[in-house]
């Protein structure tokens, strides 16, 4: 599969673009099986959003999704092709029971709290999100994005330094910082498709105010960093389509 430009467009501008059709059926029949494996022994304690988060050994199927759904190639697409990515060491499942009739407040960056051991945030590249079920109605789950404030929060941490990203004490709740946020949008598109989310931009999860019986939300969250992230994370926080094509 290959991105356009249009893509590359939104994702610069935006923060964030929607794939559809990258999942097949078997690949999503089998990922639902593995989720449901997991809630079986763990299972979740109401309703609302629950998270669990496995380790991504060598042979775990969330790892050979990963692989074959070819996931990596997809994203690197959007990446200066210099800068190669890691293949990701843990998965994030995001589970979201209805009905949960939440609207989410302030927004949040992810790897905030708690930080590294050496106190500086846990910041990745980008967010590929992989949808296990339908994000076709709004309220069901759906994420909420702040388009754009990728490079707002860009420009807050240009003026007051990268290092603001660890003094939580200064952001809102969230966290994330006092910075023009624009209005909300819950992100729409059907089952296969995936999200991929400037580390910097603004998110949260959106309540699924379905009934009882209507189909969970199911998402796959994947953090993905280029090699050289770690390193140079002050200036990619800083200048945030650093690490981006044009």
């Amino acid at each position: 599969m290959r991105l356009t430009d249009s893509h590359r467009e939104q994702f610069r501008s935006h923060g964030y673009v929607v794939v559809p059709g990258v999942l097949s059926d078997a690949q999503l029949s089998a990922a639902r099986r593995t989720v449901a494996t997991m809630l079986d022994r763990e299972p979740p304690n109401g309703f609302g959003v629950h998270f669990r988060w496995p380790s991504l050994a060598s042979g775990h199927p969330l790892l050979k999704l990963y692989r074959t759904a070819k996931i990596a190639e997809l994203a690197a697409q959007l990446i200066r092709p210099e800068l190669p990515l890691l293949e990701p060491d843990q998965a994030q499942v995001a589970v979201t029971i209805p009905p949960w009739p939440h609207v989410p407040g302030s927004p949040h960056v992810d790897g905030v709290t708690p930080p590294l051991e050496d106190g500086s945030p846990g910041s990745f590249t980008m967010l590929a999100g992989l949808w296990l079920t339908a994000h076709d109605q709004v309220d069901r789950g759906n994420l909420y994005v702040w388009p754009g404030t990728h490079r707002t929060l860009g420009n807050y941490l240009a003026e007051h330094g990268a290092d603001a990203l660890t003094r939580v004490d200064e952001m809102n709740p969230g966290p994330y910082p006092d910075v023009p946020l624009g209005d909300p949008i819950q992100v729409t598109g059907p089952a296969g498709s995936v999200l991929f989310a400037h580390y910097l931009l603004a998110h949260n999860i959106g309540g699924h105010f379905g009934a009882a019986d209507d189909v969970r939300r199911e998402t796959l969250y994947y953090r993905l960093r280029t090699e050289t992230h770690r390193a140079n994370w002050r200036d990619v926080v800083t200048n945030p389509l650093l690490e981006f094509r044009s």
